[in-house]
């Protein structure tokens, strides 16, 4: 009787042990999720990038400063830094990224770093066809880059919402790291919200620790929803290779930067007109806030939205228009983002107090190095190849011309490329003959014959040099 009690007991155990070890074994494989769906139902949409440059060979070309765009800190290093431009050795230069089709007539989102520069871009769809890209309009400050390709019925991914991510969700990245079509990686969030890029201070970077590596760049970051919540951009990385430190562009961001480029050219962003800081223990207590916060204020520009609403220097802005700012990298996203004559809130901290500050937000300047196609003044292409705008007051004041000049906004003639004009170059001369408009360079162009070499007298980055290009045959109006 004891004998068999003791058997039974140890029946009774050995089937517990095993129904636990069941449960145990079943219970992880059950929380961790299957991405299966979400790629197969998005990889059709994902593309890989390609831009290239072909080598400048006209010394005249070589403009100054290039040299810098090789200077590439590996800490905050893009995948894909600026094509060098000016004369280089070799043949053509080539880098490669990712995209995602956003509308089935061909649209895509890609990085800006990625297309910077090139002279060709080339899309190669998950049905192995290549197609030529035209750029749309790019955005140095959110790295965003908007391409076109000839094509119909297209599959397209599902746009998510940004705003409602949050720390330890999962995430997944599709792309073509080293040139591997539609590689799967998958992490969680990290954080959101942050502002470590000086160059790109409106971005509130996603950090996540998917691994990623060059040529995932431009790629779409999606949640478990299969919806794209953000554009995989950078890396923290001492060595060039995935740490585990990943940062992407909130995909409201981009959206945002999108719709604008193909409506008008240009991203117009908010400004306030203040110069902050971050407050430290010492600075808070020195203030009298009960903890560090915020962003002080150092310095109000003159007749800006900030000084007709009161604020003054030694301010804590402590929110904007409801946001909380913890840090002042905080505040410069939330007023970048908020359309130019939007009437908002302050909550700023002054003398002991926290008190409230209506505000209408003004515009932030255009930057006249504007790498977008297109705008209402724009010019025509003409024999040079180039399509130029008018430049504003503010872009003459910044740059301290004071009638001549216009801006290069396209390059569509390859003699233009061979020469190395981009984008955001001024162009103060046709010739001998000073440009004050863009229909007088319009008419200056018309006047040259295929055949013809023309000297231009280009302004970038502060410096003046002349440029020559022979008129091709074929480009008119």
């Amino acid at each position: 009787m004891i004998h068999l009690s003791d058997k039974r007991f140890s029946l009774t155990l050995s089937t517990i042990w095993m129904a636990l070890f069941l449960i145990a074994g079943d219970a992880p494989a059950a929380e961790l999720p299957d991405f299966t769906a979400l790629v197969e139902k998005n990889a059709p949409a994902i593309v890989n990038v390609r831009a290239s440059t072909t080598p400048k060979t006209n010394p005249q070309a070589q403009m100054p400063g290039n040299d810098q765009q090789e200077e590439i800190p590996e800490i905050f290093r893009r995948f894909f830094g600026p094509i060098p431009r000016g004369q280089q050795p070799g043949g053509e230069r080539q880098s490669a990224g990712s995209g995602f089709i956003v509308s089935a007539d061909g649209y895509i989102l890609t990085n800006n770093h990625v297309v910077d520069g090139a002279d060709q871009v080339t899309v190669r769809l998950s049905d192995r066809r290549e197609l030529d890209a035209k750029v749309i309009g790019t955005d140095e400050q959110t790295d965003i880059a908007l391409l076109k390709i000839e094509a119909n019925n297209l599959p397209v991914v599902s746009i998510g919402d940004s705003t409602q991510l949050k720390p330890g969700q999962w995430v997944v990245a599709v792309g073509s790291p080293f040139g591997m079509d539609h590689t799967v990686t998958h992490g969680i969030v990290s954080a959101v919200g942050r502002g470590y890029d000086r160059s790109q201070q409106y971005v509130p970077f996603i950090q996540t620790d998917v691994p990623i590596n060059p040529g995932n760049s431009g790629g779409p970051l999606f949640n478990l929803a299969g919806q794209v919540v953000g554009i995989n951009s950078q890396i923290f990385s001492n060595t060039g290779g995935y740490m585990g430190v990943s940062f992407a562009i909130p995909i409201s961001v981009a959206m945002n930067t999108m719709s604008q480029l193909k409506e008008k050219g240009h991203v117009s962003r908010g400004m306030i007109g203040v110069q902050i800081q971050n407050v430290d223990r010492d600075s808070a207590k020195a203030l009298g806030l009960p903890r560090s916060g915020g962003a002080l204020v150092n310095s109000v520009s003159a007749d800006s939205a900030a000084e007709k609403a009161g604020v003054k220097v030694g301010d804590v802005i402590l929110a904007f228009d409801g946001s909380e700012v913890v840090s002042s990298s905080d505040l410069p996203p939330l007023v970048g983002l908020t359309p130019p004559g939007t009437k908002a809130k302050l909550t700023v901290f002054r003398n002991g107090k926290t008190i409230e500050m209506p505000i209408v937000v003004s515009e932030l300047p255009q930057d006249p190095l504007v790498k977008a196609a297109g705008g209402s003044k724009a010019t025509p292409s003409n024999r040079l190849g180039l399509v130029v705008e008018d430049l504003t007051a503010e872009q003459r004041q910044q740059l301290g011309l004071k009638e001549e000049g216009v801006v290069i906004t396209r390059v569509d003639g390859m003699a233009a490329r061979r020469a190395a004009l981009q984008p955001g170059d001024i162009v103060l001369m046709v010739g001998r003959k000073s440009v004050t408009s863009a229909s007088d360079f319009s008419a200056s162009a018309k006047q040259l014959k295929s055949g013809d070499s023309v000297m231009l007298l280009i302004r970038r980055n502060d410096v003046t040099s002349f440029v020559a290009i022979e008129v091709p045959n074929g480009e008119v109006n």
